[in-house]
């Protein structure tokens, strides 16, 4: 009797279960009635005969359904090398060297005092023919390049300017006859004529004639202008 009511009570389950999916609706690989999951008596879901692992569900196969994937974690931001230091600037080039000026010889001779002319005349004292010995014809070796001796005559203002201009070129012309006497090179002279311009000794006219000329005895002068580069 017992061995009967066994095996009708398994008769039942399995009629429940061969009827189960003509009474509910399948979705989602397992049987559904009135939208809810059919469970069996252990509280298990009955699967449809096309179930996957696939389309487990958590309230079913808890085990089946795939783990929701780790946030993906930031990555670190790409270090970035530092620029390659710059290049020094290239020095800038040093100056050019400025030439220095070539050396002279220039220098300028005046015949005056105890050198200077007799009132009215042109002629050289002994004293001016050892001043242009000493100071220009001694000087002139030095020159490596001699351009130029200019000799300039010049008379005080007593006088016409006509007479005077003429006195001056001859005292002028009388330093140059004796310089080519001591071996300059008379190409290298240049004479010029001043008359009385230029005083250089003012003298009042109030003294006597004679004071007067021995007063203005400076003017009554020349000058030696000496030009040329320097060895």
């Amino acid at each position: 009797m017992k061995t009967l009511r066994i095996l009708g009570t398994s008769i039942l389950a399995l009629s429940t279960m061969l009827t189960a999916p003509a009474l509910a609706q399948s979705t989602a690989g397992y049987v559904q009635s009135a939208g809810a999951t059919v469970k069996n008596a252990f509280g298990l879901c009955w699967r449809t005969g096309y179930w996957t692992p696939a389309m487990a569900v958590m309230e079913c196969d808890p085990d089946l359904v795939p783990k929701p994937a780790a946030p993906a974690r930031a990555s670190a931001p790409a270090v970035v090398p530092p620029p390659p230091p710059r290049a020094a600037p290239a020095p800038a080039p040093a100056p050019a060297p400025v030439a220095a000026a070539p050396k002279r010889c220039d220098a300028s001779i005046t015949l005056g005092a105890d050198e200077a002319f007799e009132f009215n005349k042109a002629a050289l004292k002994p004293a001016a023919m050892a001043k242009l010995d000493k100071d220009v014809v001694a000087r002139l070796p030095q020159c490596a390049k001699l351009e130029l001796v200019l000799v300039s005559g010049y008379t005080d203002r007593l006088g016409s300017q006509q007479y005077n201009q003429k006195l001056s070129e001859k005292r002028a012309d009388a330093v140059k006859a004796y310089l080519m006497k001591k071996g300059v090179d008379a190409s290298k002279i240049d004479t010029m004529g001043m008359g009385k311009t230029l005083q250089i000794k003012s003298c009042p006219d109030g003294k006597d004639r004679k004071a007067l000329i021995a007063c203005l005895a400076p003017n009554r002068r020349v000058v030696v202008e000496i030009k040329g580069l320097a060895k």
